[in-house]
Protein backbone atom coordinates (compact mmCIF):
# COMPACT_ATOMS: atom_id res chain seq x y z
CA UNK A 1 0.00 0.00 0.00
CA UNK A 2 1.26 3.48 -0.88
CA UNK A 3 2.45 5.21 2.30
CA UNK A 4 1.07 8.61 1.27
CA UNK A 5 -2.34 7.10 0.51
CA UNK A 6 -2.42 5.11 3.75
CA UNK A 7 -1.80 8.14 5.98
CA UNK A 8 -5.48 9.19 6.14
CA UNK A 9 -6.43 5.65 7.15
CA UNK A 10 -3.76 5.58 9.86
CA UNK A 11 -4.88 8.98 11.18
CA UNK A 12 -8.51 7.82 11.17
CA UNK A 13 -7.62 4.58 12.93
CA UNK A 14 -5.75 6.44 15.67
CA UNK A 15 -8.62 8.90 16.13
CA UNK A 16 -11.13 6.05 16.24
CA UNK A 17 -9.09 4.15 18.80
CA UNK A 18 -8.78 7.21 21.04
CA UNK A 19 -12.48 8.01 20.65
CA UNK A 20 -13.54 4.45 21.40
CA UNK A 21 -11.15 3.92 24.29
CA UNK A 22 -11.69 7.20 26.11
CA UNK A 23 -15.19 8.08 24.90
CA UNK A 24 -13.86 11.38 23.54
CA UNK A 25 -10.73 13.03 22.26
CA UNK A 26 -10.63 11.62 18.75
CA UNK A 27 -10.84 15.11 17.26
CA UNK A 28 -8.06 16.41 19.47
CA UNK A 29 -5.80 13.68 18.12
CA UNK A 30 -7.11 13.92 14.58
CA UNK A 31 -6.58 17.65 13.93
CA UNK A 32 -2.80 17.58 14.57
CA UNK A 33 -2.50 14.32 12.61
CA UNK A 34 -4.38 15.75 9.63
CA UNK A 35 -2.12 18.80 9.58
CA UNK A 36 1.31 17.30 10.28
CA UNK A 37 0.97 13.67 9.13
CA UNK A 38 -1.57 13.88 6.30
CA UNK A 39 -0.66 17.41 5.13
CA UNK A 40 -4.05 19.13 5.09
CA UNK A 41 -4.34 22.89 5.40
CA UNK A 42 -5.26 24.06 8.90
CA UNK A 43 -8.91 25.03 8.49
CA UNK A 44 -9.56 22.05 6.23
CA UNK A 45 -8.12 19.79 8.93
CA UNK A 46 -10.46 21.25 11.56
CA UNK A 47 -13.55 20.88 9.38
CA UNK A 48 -12.51 17.42 8.19
CA UNK A 49 -12.08 16.29 11.80
CA UNK A 50 -15.66 17.37 12.55
CA UNK A 51 -16.99 15.30 9.64
CA UNK A 52 -15.00 12.26 10.76
CA UNK A 53 -15.87 12.43 14.46
CA UNK A 54 -19.63 11.95 13.97
CA UNK A 55 -19.32 8.48 12.36
CA UNK A 56 -16.61 7.51 14.86
CA UNK A 57 -18.86 8.58 17.72
CA UNK A 58 -21.77 6.60 16.31
CA UNK A 59 -19.58 3.48 16.17
CA UNK A 60 -18.47 4.10 19.76
CA UNK A 61 -22.09 4.59 20.88
CA UNK A 62 -23.09 1.26 19.32
CA UNK A 63 -20.20 -0.55 21.01
CA UNK A 64 -20.95 1.06 24.40
CA UNK A 65 -24.66 0.27 23.98
CA UNK A 66 -23.95 -3.37 23.12
CA UNK A 67 -21.76 -3.59 26.23
CA UNK A 68 -24.56 -2.08 28.35
CA UNK A 69 -22.53 1.01 29.25
CA UNK A 70 -24.39 3.75 27.34
CA UNK A 71 -26.38 5.96 29.76
CA UNK A 72 -28.72 7.69 27.30
CA UNK A 73 -30.92 9.09 30.07
CA UNK A 74 -27.92 10.88 31.56
CA UNK A 75 -26.65 12.06 28.18
CA UNK A 76 -29.70 14.11 27.09
CA UNK A 77 -28.75 17.40 28.80
CA UNK A 78 -25.29 17.22 27.25
CA UNK A 79 -26.73 16.44 23.83
CA UNK A 80 -29.01 19.48 23.95
CA UNK A 81 -26.18 21.74 25.09
CA UNK A 82 -23.83 20.18 22.57
CA UNK A 83 -26.23 20.89 19.71
CA UNK A 84 -26.43 24.55 20.71
CA UNK A 85 -22.66 24.79 21.15
CA UNK A 86 -22.01 23.02 17.85
CA UNK A 87 -24.28 25.43 16.02
CA UNK A 88 -22.59 28.44 17.60
CA UNK A 89 -19.12 27.03 16.93
CA UNK A 90 -19.99 26.29 13.30
CA UNK A 91 -21.20 29.84 12.80
CA UNK A 92 -18.03 31.27 14.39
CA UNK A 93 -15.70 28.94 12.43
CA UNK A 94 -15.56 31.14 9.32
CA UNK A 95 -14.84 34.23 11.39
CA UNK A 96 -11.81 33.00 13.33
CA UNK A 97 -8.27 32.49 12.10
CA UNK A 98 -6.46 29.18 11.91
CA UNK A 99 -3.97 30.60 14.42
CA UNK A 100 -6.79 31.15 16.94
CA UNK A 101 -8.10 27.62 16.33
CA UNK A 102 -4.65 26.14 17.00
CA UNK A 103 -4.21 28.08 20.22
CA UNK A 104 -7.74 27.35 21.45
CA UNK A 105 -7.40 23.62 20.73
CA UNK A 106 -4.00 23.58 22.42
CA UNK A 107 -5.45 25.28 25.50
CA UNK A 108 -8.36 22.82 25.64
CA UNK A 109 -5.99 19.87 25.40
CA UNK A 110 -3.70 21.37 28.05
CA UNK A 111 -6.61 22.19 30.38
CA UNK A 112 -8.12 18.73 29.95
CA UNK A 113 -4.78 17.05 30.57
CA UNK A 114 -4.16 19.06 33.73
CA UNK A 115 -7.67 18.32 35.03
CA UNK A 116 -7.14 14.60 34.46
CA UNK A 117 -3.77 14.62 36.22
CA UNK A 118 -4.95 16.55 39.29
Amino acid sequence: MNTKKSRPMVAGALAGAVNGLFGAGGGMVLVPLLISYVGLEDKLAFSTAISIILPLSIVSIVVYWLNGTFPLSQAWPYLIGGLAGGLLGGICFRKVSANFLHKALGLFILWGGIKLLI
